[in-house]
């Protein structure tokens, strides 16, 4: 397991994460609610990570919520005591292929 995906998992198992605005909104539109985060936080794996990221290190992870729809999770601020969801969405084509393959 990544350090990324586990940092996250902790995170979600303390309650502490916080989500932008961004986040936020992407979460209304998609209808993801803030226990469908929790729960595919514990169980995510990574797919991608962005250690360089200019804002800090981030990374892509993906979870299963309880209904078993895929989440992706942008996460940034791993060494804070919250964790920031940057965005929250439900992989679809034509730009992921499956949870952990993306499209064209």
């Amino acid at each position: 397991m990544s350090q990324y995906a586990q940092s996250a998992q902790e995170k979600a198992l303390q309650g502490k994460i916080r989500l932008s605005h961004h986040a936020q909104v992407e979460r209304s539109q998609e209808i993801i609610s803030t226990n469908d985060i929790i729960h595919a936080l514990k169980h995510a794996k990574e797919v991608e990570a962005y250690p360089d990221d200019p804002r800090g290190p981030s990374a892509l992870l993906a979870g299963q919520d309880a209904q078993d729809r895929w989440i992706h999770m942008v996460c940034a601020n791993f060494s804070q005591e919250c964790l920031l969801m940057v965005t929250v969405y439900i992989p679809q084509p034509p730009k992921w292929k499956a949870p952990f393959t993306r499209g064209r």
